[in-house]
């Protein structure tokens, strides 16, 4: 693999070097272990892939298809590859293939390639077939069946698909497909349908659309049947197999290709098909993409509404710890927002993205707040444990550092930036580079200041701000803007109300020291007071005088020209910041042209990977166990009859479902029978039924015996074993009992491949402070890190060092789960296989250097990781490669890692469930290296550079395309085959300590959603750029109606349940209990919970005075509910007669 990646520095040949030796130490331990016969196969079962190519063709089966990847790779883009080997599948360079299969193959490996071949499920599942069919005038067509696994592929690449389809059947010879009106209509209603009971879709699409590109799509868009609910309109079509919802199809025509329209377009028209024009067509307006605040949950309240002023002003930058959709904000802002923001909480936001993960960065603006007794207070480390609980009024809620990156990636209009210290550095660069030809003395003599000081100003803009008096003097002397710190939120007036401000100042007490304004005192005038609250100037109320004091009373008044009080000329036909540079005489940039709304999304995560409910080994017991599946309890019955895998002893011919023969020790061979007749059979297919075989049949297993033998090769008697009531798997193999014990006496939970895993948010992080992480030097040199960033030798756990491509830091909460999990293995290899222990560890930094596997649920294929240290935060920080190489990005989900001697011991395919969608989120290959080329798209446009230009802002300004200006930063993609493709990252914002952040979201430590809805009610009420009205009227109608109305349908078309063996019935069996067990029924859905949320619901209608509307909505759905349950309690029988009489 490393061959593969050109430019490779010594010192990354050495790093990969290291992860091959580590990851090939546990394959051969792993590979002895399998040998003893213990596991459903004799060796390892996860593959290793060396590139995207290895795993296409690990995926897909065609014999040298990766080679033929690797050398179209090398010639041209992603796209284009995808559609080269479709077109080659076609022809018949890899083998002659029917048509239906070569069309089947050409599909599937064309988007496997499109999605970076990690995501298995979508192009072996989420094409269920491709099949050839016939329009109602003779001619051929292609049709391709679409399952729910395709919404993993993501939306660009799903919408894709029907282009390839169309691209294959073209190289046919196939004509177009050509629906009637009722499969037009029949598609629609799903549509509806689906929105109405399954759930929404990303776009909001009309049925114009969808009826337009269902005429032009000139292949087959169906599917298998995804939910158990029928249309009810266009029944019963020749052409379409299932009245059943076909989710999968909805989702590619709705989210894909309509829904990204343009998307598509570029690549077709990149690649010069024909036969796509059409999508111009489609109407942006009905492409609408759900806002952040569309659907608000009680209890994650809204931050900022869209592009309110005092909200989130926008930052350009990329800090170490942001970047591939993780955001930033001050952590002095999560505190003033009552911590219902922590590190890795996910944050819903107007733009660039639709959402991204929250982090710390300490170098940007902090809230500014209005406090009871009035004072206005930017609020800093110093001030807040004084203020926290007089906050009356958050004005501002701090600056939201978003990377250049991510405009770019979501392909958006660069918003104007505020003015910030970074773009005042870069101008006076650029005026010392222009004016005195670089002469950084010179200039500063200009300015009467030290040409160190100055230097410090321009190159470490955030830990060097000048005095009011300097920045004035630098602003004079060298003709650019009024240093950002003492620049205020002007342009929130305006120039009428300057005028304002100016008469006031006028008659305001002005006290100097040493000639310098200190402090201003005026007359407390609520106006004026609005207005200074207004652009944000700290200030406070001494008896009936407005205060302002220290810098701020001196850049105020040189702002409003006091040094010319008498000759003031305000006009009103200019703006408010062409009025102050008049008056002050020198430039005033906007400080704040652009806020960006924000809701509170999922909070954090960090925490072990449980199925529901909880499991410790992969085996059956059936209702042996009772309610919580007990192995022990079920073996005090001696024997159990469950369904598990038949095998059969060829030496003493004993039925087993073990491997290894319990009576001789000799390896069993697996018996094929019919389900129906019961005979033996030889090949997959009854000859006389014509049913597909089953190896497996109800067997009767002496339970206790094998526990009890279990128990003793472990040497421990666990109190309770969780096992599972039945195997789904295809050939219902169960694991050994030995490894439940373990895993019992260790608290952990087995997932459903056999594997313990810990889920945790992904964050991203390209550099790291030693002491930030809890590693020692000399262990971080050991691990490679010999020298900081900048090249300096690693002495100080100060210094910022470079994180590896494939390093990651944990989260401290996952440190006691992952060592219980390593002692199981230690202890799994001493009993059961009989090898010496491997991980040996006693302390969390034990764990450093360790071996782990990172797996996103929605792909197949895992990504090879180092553990480096550890964090405070419940977020996995690892490189921005890391992540997308398991085609994930920052925006909020949350991912698993497993040690990887657990994986590549108890991981088998025999275990996955046999049903669609059953090898997702399963190890079957790994990545052992990651190649920059193949990660996702993304990665190849994060941002690296140290400094935005100069350019770069004052391009904000003119809203151009991020696209446009991709040639003038650094990116990710413009290094690539160099040394730079892997390192010498830069960043332009500095942070502290990425643990800076708040630990916990508030939405966690709440319990009750009543408690919740206060807290986000109460929020809403002092945020300025927030109103609570409006809060609660969303919450009402998003959430509560919402769930109320959903609970109430629910309650009519309910299933019944058995409380035994939790089996679900339509209808009530006739029997009046459960046929299989002869448990009680039950209900599923009950009164309480329809009305759960009524008096909340009535409590938000009365307290903000929400429309009647809404009043008379509740009231008719509780006279629903009355008439529901309380129904004739009060009513009696009578006659007719005496009834019309009454």
């Amino acid at each position: 693999m490393r061959k593969l990646i050109q430019g490779l520095t010594k010192e990354y040949k050495e790093y990969f070097s290291s992860l091959e030796n580590a990851l090939n130490e546990i394959i051969k331990i792993s590979t002895i272990a399998r040998k003893a016969g213990y596991d459903p196969k004799p060796y390892p079962e996860i593959k290793i892939a060396e590139d995207l190519a290895g795993l296409v063709e690990g995926f897909i089966g065609i014999p040298k298809l990766a080679e033929r990847i690797r050398v179209l790779s090398g010639r041209m883009p992603r796209e284009k590859v995808a559609f080269k080997i479709a077109e080659e599948i076609v022809t018949g360079r890899f083998g002659k293939f029917d048509e239906e299969m070569a069309a089947t193959y050409a599909i599937r490996t064309a988007l496997a390639i499109l999605t970076e071949g990690v995501t298995a499920a979508v192009y072996s599942e989420g094409i269920a077939k491709v099949l050839i069919k016939s329009n109602m005038d003779g001619s051929r067509y292609l049709a391709i069946y679409f399952a729910g696994p395709i919404r993993s592929a993501g939306g660009t690449e799903t919408a894709l698909t029907p282009v390839v389809a169309d691209f294959v059947r073209r190289l046919l010879g196939l004509d177009r497909y050509k629906p009637t009106e009722e499969e037009i209509n029949r598609f629609i209603e799903e549509l509806r349908l689906y929105e109405r009971e399954v759930g929404r879709f990303q776009y909001r699409v009309s049925d114009d659309d969808v009826r337009k590109a269902l005429k032009h799509i000139p292949v087959e868009i169906t599917g298998i049947p995804s939910d158990n609910i029928e249309v009810s309109s266009y029944r019963n079509l020749p052409r379409i197999e299932t009245n059943c919802l076909r989710g999968g199809a909805l989702r590619v025509v709705n989210d894909g290709i309509i829904g990204r329209a343009a998307k598509v377009l570029a690549v077709v028209e990149s690649l010069k098909i024909k036969g796509w024009e059409w999508l111009r067509e489609i109407k942006e307006s009905s492409r609408k993409k759900s806002g952040f605040m569309e659907d608000v949950p009680a209890g994650r309240p809204i931050l900022s509404f869209p592009s309110a002023k005092g909200g989130f002003r926008l930052r350009y930058g990329r800090a170490r710890n942001t970047g591939l959709a993780a955001v930033a904000v001050h952590p002095l802002t999560m505190r003033v927002l009552q911590n219902f923001l922590a590190g890795g909480t996910q944050l819903k936001i107007e733009t660039p993205g639709k959402s991204g993960i929250v982090l710390s960065v300490d170098s940007i603006e902090p809230p500014i707040v209005r406090l009871k007794d009035g004072s206005v207070v930017k609020v800093s480390y110093r001030n807040f444990n004084d203020i926290k609980d007089k906050i009356d009024k958050i004005l501002f809620l701090g600056d939201l550092l978003v990377s250049f990156g991510d405009f770019l990636y979501n392909n958006k209009d660069l918003l104007p930036s505020g003015y910030v210290e970074e773009w005042w550095a870069e101008e006076i660069r650029e005026i010392i580079n222009e004016k005195f030809n670089g002469n950084l003395k010179e200039a500063a003599a200009k300015v009467s200041i030290p040409s160190e000081a100055l230097q410090k100003y321009i190159n470490y803009p955030f830990d060097n701000v000048p005095s009011i008096d300097e920045a004035i003097r630098i602003s004079q002397a060298l003709q650019v803007p009024l240093h950002p710190a003492y620049t205020y939120f002007w342009s929130n007036i305006r120039p009428c109300e300057i005028r304002e401000l100016h008469n006031w100042l006028s008659k305001s007490k002005i006290e100097k020291v040493d000639g310098k304004i200190k402090k201003i005192r005026g007359r407390m005038d609520q106006r004026i007071k609005e207005i200074l609250e207004r652009i944000c100037l700290p200030h406070r109320i001494s008896g009936d005088e407005i205060l302002i004091e220290g810098d701020d009373a001196f850049s105020f008044s040189f702002t409003l020209g006091i040094h010319n009080l008498k000759n003031v000329k305000i006009n009103d036909e200019m703006s408010t910041l062409e009025n102050l540079y008049g008056l002050s005489g020198v430039k005033i940039r906007d400080k704040a042209p652009t806020f960006v709304g924000a809701r509170v999304g999922r909070p954090e995560k960090a925490s072990k990977r449980e199925m529901s409910p909880p499991v410790h080994v992969l085996f059956p017991v059936g209702l042996q166990g009772g309610s919580q599946r007990d192995i022990m309890r079920a073996c005090e019955k001696g024997s159990i009859s469950v369904t598990v895998s038949k095998r059969r002893c060829p030496k003493c011919q004993t039925v087993t479902f073990m491997r290894l023969c319990p009576k001789c020790g000799s390896e069993t061979i697996q018996e094929l029978t019919c389900p129906r007749c019961g005979r033996l059979l030889e090949k997959n297919l009854c000859p006389i039924c014509k049913v597909e075989a089953v190896c497996y049949d109800e067997q009767i297993i002496p339970l206790k015996e094998i526990v009890e033998e279990a128990c003793r090769k472990i040497g421990y008697r666990p109190k309770h074993v969780k096992g599972v009531k039945g195997l789904t798997n295809k050939t219902r193999t169960p694991e050994i009992i030995e490894k439940g014990i373990l895993r019992a006496k260790y608290s952990l939970s087995v997932y459903k491949d056999g594997t313990v895993r810990f889920d945790m948010t992904n964050a991203p992080l390209t550099h790291f402070k030693p002491k930030e992480i809890g590693c020692s030097i000399k262990r971080l040199k050991e691990l490679g890190y010999t020298h900081d960033y900048l090249g300096r030798p690693l002495v100080d756990p100060d210094q910022i060092c470079e994180l590896k491509v494939q390093d990651i830091i944990i989260p401290r909460r996952s440190i006691d789960y992952l060592i219980r999990t390593a002692r199981f293995v230690d202890e799994l290899l001493e009993k059961v296989y009989h090898l010496p222990p491997f991980y040996k560890i006693s302390r969390p930094e034990d764990l450093i250097g360790k071996i782990v596997i990172g797996l996103a649920p929605h792909t197949c294929a895992g990504v090879l990781g180092r553990i480096i240290g550890f964090t405070d935060l419940n977020v996995c920080f690892a490189h921005p490669f890391w992540h997308s190489a398991k085609r994930r990005d920052c925006d909020g989900d949350e991912d698993s890692i497993m040690l990887a001697l657990d994986a590549f011991l108890n991981f088998s395919r025999e275990y996955l469930p046999d049903r669609i969608g059953g090898i997702m989120d399963s190890p079957l290959f790994i990545i052992r290296i990651i190649n920059p080329q193949e990660v996702q798209r993304q990665a190849h446009e994060f941002d690296v550079a140290s400094r935005y230009p100069l350019s770069f802002y004052e391009e904000t300004l003119k809203g151009s395309n991020a696209r446009l200006f991709m040639e003038k930063i650094d990116i990710v993609k413009q290094r690539f085959g160099s040394e730079k493709q892997l390192q010498g990252f830069g960043f332009t914002v500095p942070t502290s300590n990425i643990n800076e952040a708040n630990r916990e979201s508030r939405y966690k430590k709440i319990k009750k959603m009543r408690d919740k809805l206060r807290a986000q009610l109460q929020l809403a009420e002092k945020i300025q750029a927030v109103d609570a009205k409006s809060v609660a009227e969303i919450v009402l109608t998003t959430h509560f109606l919402r769930d109320i109305s959903g609970n109430l349908r629910a309650y009519a078309s309910q299933s019944f349940r058995c409380k035994r063996c939790n089996k679900r019935f339509r209808r009530v069996p006739l029997i009046g209990k459960c046929p299989e067990c002869g448990g009680e029924l039950t209900l599923t859905v009950y009164r309480g919970g329809i009305e759960k949320y009524l008096k909340d619901a009535r409590n938000l209608i009365e307290r903000y005075e929400i429309s009647k509307y809404y009043a008379q909505r509740i009231h008719l759905i509780e006279e629903e509910i009355r008439s529901l349950f309380e129904s004739g309690e009060e009513t009696k029988q009578m006659r007719l007669s005496r009834f019309m009489k009454a």
